[in-house]
């Protein structure tokens, strides 16, 4: 069965970057769209950012346009979030998930498997 763990999460000064990965083990990510959400204290998952079995990259929230990509890589079985540009707005867990579709969805209803989140604190 798919499990998916995140790593690379931190603390980071405003302004600067941070690559997550997504490492997925016991089946492939090669047929699945896997995104990226986030939930800060208090507030709702968001969906941040997709990429869909075809490599299509979609970014969900209006504030991460610009700044956050996501890619993949089949070989390592790993999906990657490069965030750039990085403030205090985006402190939050982050979540991979994967699900058995062509397309991207910014609902997090729509995906079945899901990592264990990794802690992103943007901060001075």
């Amino acid at each position: 069965q798919l499990q998916l763990v995140e790593s690379g999460g931190g603390l980071v000064q405003p302004g600067g970057s941070l690559r997550l990965s997504c490492v997925a083990s016991g089946s492939t990510l090669g047929l699945r769209t896997v995104s990226w959400f986030r939930q800060a204290p208090g507030k709702e998952r968001e969906g941040v950012s997709c990429i869909n079995a075809g490599g299509g990259n979609t970014n969900f929230a209006d504030s991460v346009k610009g700044r956050f990509t996501t890619s993949r890589d089949n070989a390592k079985n790993t999906v990657y979030l490069q965030m750039n540009s990085l403030n205090p707005e985006d402190t939050a867990v982050y979540y991979c998930a994967a699900r058995t579709s062509w397309s991207c969805s910014d609902s997090p209803s729509n995906y079945d498997i899901w990592g264990q989140g990794t802690q992103v604190t943007v901060s001075s």
